[in-house]
């Protein structure tokens, strides 16, 4: 199977606080070994304060902030969890239109944890199937998708994962459906 990335631009979506550090670096490491660009999107400029659950953990540089992030300058969208990080980007509506327009646009998009929380928010969870942190079974399913409890799921465009533990199988899937992608 193609796994590699080369001319692949991934957009990391996440708040500047509050998100699951291993949650944002396995898949961006696993972007960057097959030759992908992941770039951190984040709601503003500076740094994004990741933790380990409860703890801070390191922090990463921003790239670019949402408000000026072109959703169709990225081939594929990743949404980490954290619960803080995945509750503040719900209600930032820069982030929820970003996230929409991937969706409107047919672009792939990876989500793990509680990250999906945004995707309610987008309305683009309709019809789908996916899984996440157990927690949000309600939400999604409110939302009009199917959720599942399963390491990782794959429909069409949208990989989900339930957690860190899950992240082997997440990282797997989403550098195999990114290959499919390329900039235009």
């Amino acid at each position: 199977m193609n796994e590699d990335l080369s001319g692949v631009r991934v957009a990391f979506l996440v708040a500047n606080e509050g998100v699951e550090q291993r949650e944002l670096t396995e898949p961006w490491e696993a972007v960057r070994r097959a030759g992908g660009e992941p770039v951190l999107v984040a709601p503003e400029s500076g740094e994004v304060q990741c933790f380990e659950h409860l703890d801070r953990a390191d922090t990463v540089p921003v790239d670019v902030t949402v408000h000026d992030a072109r959703p169709e300058d990225y081939d594929a969208l990743v949404l980490p969890g954290g619960v803080a990080n995945a509750d503040e980007l719900r209600t930032d509506d820069d982030a929820v239109r970003f996230v929409r327009r991937h969706f409107d646009d047919h672009k792939p998009v990876a989500v793990i944890c509680h990250g999906p929380w945004i995707l309610a928010e987008a309305e683009v969870l309709d019809g789908r199937t996916l899984t996440s942190w157990p927690s949000l079974e309600t939400d999604l399913e409110n939302a009009g998708a199917t959720w599942v409890d399963e390491e990782v799921h794959v429909d069409g465009s949208l990989v989900s994962s339930r957690k860190p533990d899950d992240l082997p199988a997440f990282c797997r899937e989403i550098v195999q459906l990114f290959a499919t992608t390329r900039s235009g």
